[in-house]
C-alpha cells in the first residue's frame, strides 16, 4: 500500500513540474486548520511533507492566517505557525484563510504554491485552478490530491497551443520571408550590375590593345616563365674539410697535382731468418 502511494504522489509531482514549472524547493502555503491538525497529531510537518514529495520544501502562512487563530483561541498550532515562514497577503483588514489563500493563488498559481488545508470546500474550489495542487491528512498520514480532470484538460490545451504559432508569429514570419525575397532581389540586381562593369572595364583593356597594335590582332598573352631556382640546402652534402697527411704527397703531371699516398711496405720473415735469430 505505501508503494503505491509513493508512485502516485510522484507521479502528480511529476505533472505539476512538467506541466505547470514547479521548481525545488517547493512551497507549502499552510491554512489554520491544517496547522492545527498537524499539532494535535504530534506530525513533524516538515519532514512529513519531504517524504511524499520527495524534496526539500518550505512553509508559509500569512497574517490573515495566523490572527485567525490568535482569534480562535488555539495557542499551540498559532505558536507553531509563527516559527513558519510569513508571505504577505497586502490586506490591511483581516480577512478569513479561505478568502485570503484565494487571493494570494490568483487565477493561475504564478507563485507555485502548494496548498495544505483541511477545508474540504477550499479544497473543491482549488481544484478549479489549473496549476495548485492540494494536501491534506487522514490520521497520521499525510497525502497529495491528484489532479483534476479539469487541470489535466488545461494542460493539455496549452500544450497544443504551445505547439501551434499564435497569429503574431504568423504575421512575423510573413514579414520576414518579406523582407528575405527583397534581399535576394537587391543582391541579384547587384550583381548584374557589377557584371555590366567588368564587361565595360573589359572592353576599354581591348581598346587600349588595338591602338597600341595599330591592328585588330590582339597582343598574346604572355606567361610567366619560372626561373630555375637554386639546390635545396637541405639535400646538399656537406664537403669535407682537407686534413693533412704527411704520408700524402702531391705530383705534378700534365694535367695538374694528383695526391697520391705513400704506401709503407713491411719485411716478410722468412724461416731461415727465424732459425739464424734463436741460434743468435
Amino acid at each position: 500500500m505505501r508503494v503505491k502511494k509513493q508512485k502516485r504522489h510522484r507521479r502528480a509531482v511529476t505533472f505539476y513540474k512538467a506541466c505547470f514549472g514547479f521548481r525545488e524547493p517547493f512551497k507549502i502555503f499552510c491554512d489554520g486548520t491544517f496547522v492545527n491538525y498537524v499539532v494535535g497529531n504530534h506530525i513533524t510537518p516538515d519532514t512529513a511533507l519531504e517524504n511524499i514529495l520527495g524534496a526539500t520544501v518550505k512553509l508559509f502562512v500569512t497574517r490573515c492566517v495566523l490572527a485567525e487563530l490568535k482569534s480562535l483561541g488555539k495557542s499551540e498550532a498559532l505558536n507553531a505557525a509563527k516559527n513558519l515562514c510569513t508571505a504577505r497577503c497586502g490586506h490591511e483588514r483581516r480577512k478569513s484563510a479561505e478568502d485570503c489563500i484565494t487571493e494570494v493563488i490568483g487565477e493561475n498559481n504564478s507563485e507555485h504554491f502548494f496548498v495544505a488545508t483541511q477545508d474540504a470546500d477550499l479544497r473543491r474550489s482549488l481544484q478549479k485552478i489549473p496549476g495548485v495542487p492540494v494536501i491534506f491528512a487522514v490520521r497520521n498520514a499525510l497525502f497529495l490530491e491528484q489532479p483534476s480532470s479539469f487541470q489535466r484538460q488545461f494542460a493539455k490545451s496549452s500544450e497544443e497551443e504551445r505547439l501551434h504559432m499564435t497569429d503574431l508569429e504568423y504575421n512575423m514570419l510573413r514579414q520576414m520571408k518579406k523582407r528575405r525575397l527583397s534581399d535576394d532581389k537587391q543582391g541579384d540586381s547587384s550583381v548584374a550590375s557589377e557584371e555590366k562593369i567588368i564587361d565595360v572595364s573589359q572592353a576599354q583593356i581591348i581598346n587600349t590593345n588595338v591602338k597600341r597594335n595599330g591592328s585588330d590582332v590582339k597582343d598574346k598573352v604572355r606567361f610567366k616563365r619560372k626561373k630555375a631556382k637554386g639546390p635545396n640546402p637541405l639535400s646538399v652534402l656537406k664537403k669535407k674539410k682537407k686534413s693533412a697527411d704527411t704520408n700524402e704527397k702531391k705530383v705534378n703531371t700534365d694535367e695538374g697535382t694528383v695526391k697520391r699516398k705513400r704506401k709503407r711496405k713491411r719485411r716478410k720473415t722468412s724461416h731461415k731468418d727465424v732459425v739464424e735469430g734463436i741460434h743468435q
